[in-house]
């Protein structure tokens, strides 16, 4: 099964729970959404399990629904990450040059190449924040702060485009502070790079009919 068509199903199944074609409470069904689509049950399957994992819908008996993120608590999960992604970045002067290079490099490229239509920005975003929360040498650390941003990962450059460039320009800096072995710039960069996704999605929500007060 061809990654690419899971990938187009997710993103259009997103775009229909952020526009509120998919309301709250409304059931995710694989030949459903597969005919709305016009596209085989299978990538819509796989797509509808990605959804699911991160938290935009949840079982209820026998269905599947759709949830929703509120504004409440898209502020606690990015206080959380700023807090604790602050920290481990401190700490992260630790990590060897050529990883820190290896992932300048990764950046790089897709500020010269744009995001791509595979994953790339989605892969080079989570392996530098795992890089940085591995340095803490903390497990439970770790799995705490992936488990906070998988709750908000489907807003990436598909959903807020202006954080495409950004984001890359502040991963860069992150960087270079790390490479300088200037551990509290780096927390300060960490904290405001992870305040200004929030203020981002907090803005894509407001865009969102019926975001505010949904149960999730």
């Amino acid at each position: 099964m061809s990654q690419r068509l899971t990938q187009q199903a997710y993103g259009k199944i997103l775009d229909m729970i952020l526009s509120g074609a998919l309301a709250p409470g409304d059931t995710l069904q694989e030949a459903k959404l597969g005919d709305a689509l016009a596209m085989s049950r299978t990538p819509v399957r796989e797509a509808i399990k990605r959804i699911e994992a991160e938290g935009l819908a949840a079982q209820e008996g026998r269905f599947l629904k759709v949830r929703r993120l509120t504004r409440p608590q898209v502020e606690e999960i990015f206080f959380l990450r700023a807090a604790l992604e602050a920290a481990c970045a401190r700490q992260a002067v630790s990590l060897a040059p050529q990883v820190l290079d290896a992932l300048a490099a990764r950046v790089e490229r897709l500020l010269g190449q744009g995001p791509g239509e595979e994953d790339e920005q989605r892969r080079v975003d989570d392996d530098l924040h795992r890089a940085v929360a591995l340095a803490s040498g903390s497990r439970t650390m770790l799995a705490t702060i992936e488990d906070l941003r998988r709750r908000t990962c489907m807003f990436d450059h598909t959903q807020v485009p202006e954080r495409f460039r950004l984001s890359c320009e502040e991963h860069l800096g992150l960087i270079a502070a790390l490479r300088a072995g200037d551990g509290e710039r780096a927390g300060q960069l960490m904290a405001a790079h992870i305040d200004h996704a929030r203020d981002a999605i907090l803005l894509r929500l407001e865009k969102t009919p019926g975001s505010e007060g949904e149960a999730a």
